[in-house]
């Protein structure tokens, strides 16, 4: 192994290697995450506790008119905002708001409606 002394001579002869960056390419979570930092509240205890007992409250069954399917598999549940918080801690914290709809239901017929009301 050469000392730090021997080595300050060659260290100096280096060309730069760095230049331009490529961009950095995120996936389609951490792109939305980027433009929609409230997305991160969904990783936190306090949602993952809150969404479980949205779960209890409903009595993990879907609330959508006329489904009424009762889950007992968590990951097919979905604790959903009724009016979309677009960002508003307050609505997106707010139980009154939340309920619990099946993935089908939450899949299909929500995003319809939410896609529905862009138009």
């Amino acid at each position: 192994m050469a000392k730090l002394k021997a080595l300050g001579g060659r260290l100096s002869t280096l060309k730069p290697g760095l230049g331009a960056l490529p961009p950095v390419e995120r996936s389609e979570s951490a792109q939305r995450n980027v433009y929609s930092p409230w997305r991160k509240w969904y990783n936190t205890a306090r949602w993952k506790a809150l969404r479980l007992a949205i779960f209890a409250r409903d009595m993990f069954t879907c609330q959508w008119p006329g489904c009424g399917r009762l889950e007992g598999n968590t990951s097919q549940l979905v604790a959903d905002h009724r009016t979309p918080h677009r960002g508003d801690e307050a609505l997106f914290w707010d139980e009154s708001n939340l309920w619990t709809l099946c993935k089908p239901c939450h899949d299909r017929l929500k995003q319809r409606e939410e896609r529905g009301a862009f138009r």
